[in-house]
């Protein structure tokens, strides 16, 4: 699905003098490497403060630790999506109340969310999910006239755009109150172990953050709060810096990718494939199939005996895991639950060549022949 061992060896130079940079100074926690790359992603998102952490989940945690959200406050979230957005929901004594999303595009839409407001909701979490935005602006007016917190999952979204109806593009992640990313490895911007930032807008929110992520201490061994033990170390940050250097290039490879495979996929009766929001670049974590009438087993088994291959994101509703039984109410979403039966995702990375394409599509063709 991914193929690391060649982006590293194309970058290779430049990372192995960033890890040796790390060595060289040993500041192992907190060092330069991680300053420099808080600046420079702080750049790069257009936002005042970037707040780098251990890993993604931590990032959704601190974030609404931050809100000072109590034990029975509700959190909306869409139930298409990973275990990690509702997983620190539920950790938090929080109550997730999960929605449906749109068939189209995978992501929870404004009327979604507002059929699910209660006086209880003080947040929504909206995923950019497969690399692509929520429709944030109409979302965003909602949560302000509610006086609802928004916390963006930008997982697997950044470095996309949104462009709002005035024309004004800002990069996903850095419109909702707080945004959080993860740097899993095979993420559109990956370590080489675990890694997640947060970021805002909001100085007094990034500061709250920043003494939260560790251990709720602004001065050493003087703690306001009760907090976490979260950071980012030296050597991820800095091979961070040198890919994120390059993730518009990374995120024009997958473009360049899904472009080929729209259009060698187009139409096949029994396969409908990814569709972009009219006002979001798509970054393309995912390449993400529907594949319908029962077919998509016996396309995973075709793929998986020529050596190609897929994957299911996601195979199970949120609500119909064990985890949540005790924290949620489970109720039948019907998109949610036909995308479970129908999606299915593509080899899809910056390495991909034009031989390794045509034979994903061309096995693909073969099976519906």
């Amino acid at each position: 699905m991914v193929d690391l061992k060649r982006q590293y060896l194309r970058l290779k130079d430049e990372i192995d003098a960033g890890i040796h940079a790390v060595l060289d100074n040993t500041a192992y926690i907190n060092g330069p490497q991680v300053k420099a790359f808080q600046e420079h992603l702080e750049k790069y998102l257009g936002v005042k403060a970037v707040i780098p952490c251990a890993n993604g989940t931590d990032a959704l945690q601190i974030a609404m630790m931050a809100l000072d959200l109590k034990p029975g406050d509700e959190v909306i979230v869409p139930a298409f999506t990973y275990v990690a957005t509702a997983e620190v929901i539920a950790l938090l004594g929080l109550t997730p109340v999960m929605v449906d999303v749109d068939y189209d595009t995978f992501n929870v839409t404004v009327g979604q969310i507002a059929a699910a407001i209660t006086p209880r909701t003080k947040a929504i979490v909206p995923v950019n999910l497969f690399g692509q935005s929520c429709d944030l602006e109409p979302i965003m007016a909602l949560a302000r006239e509610q006086g609802i917190w928004v916390i963006e999952d930008n997982a697997q979204a950044i470095g996309a755009d949104f462009t709002f109806n005035n024309g004004t593009s800002v990069k996903t992640g850095a419109i909702g109150h707080i945004g959080c990313t993860s740097f899993y490895p095979s993420k559109n911007l990956g370590a080489y172990g675990d890694g997640g930032a947060i970021y805002t807008n909001d100085e007094n929110l990034a500061a709250k953050m920043r003494m939260i992520a560790n251990h709720g201490q602004v001065r050493r061994y003087y703690h306001d709060v009760v907090g976490v033990n979260s950071r980012l170390d030296g050597i991820q940050a800095a091979i961070l810096n040198v890919k994120l250097a390059r993730l518009d290039e990374f995120a024009a490879a997958r473009q360049k990718a899904a472009t080929f495979y729209d259009a060698q996929l187009a139409g096949i009766p029994d396969l409908l494939l990814p569709k972009t929001h009219p006002k979001s670049t798509h970054v393309y974590h995912q390449y993400t199939l529907r594949v319908k009438n029962g077919k998509r087993g016996a396309l995973e088994t075709h793929l998986q005996q020529a050596g190609i291959p897929s994957m299911i994101y996601y195979p199970v509703p949120l609500y119909n895991q064990e985890a949540f039984k005790a924290s949620t109410t489970p109720k039948a979403l019907p998109v949610t639950e036909q995308l479970c039966e129908e999606v299915l995702s593509l080899p899809m990375h910056t390495e991909l060549d034009d031989e390794q394409l045509s034979y994903i599509v061309k096995t693909i063709q073969n099976f519906f022949a």
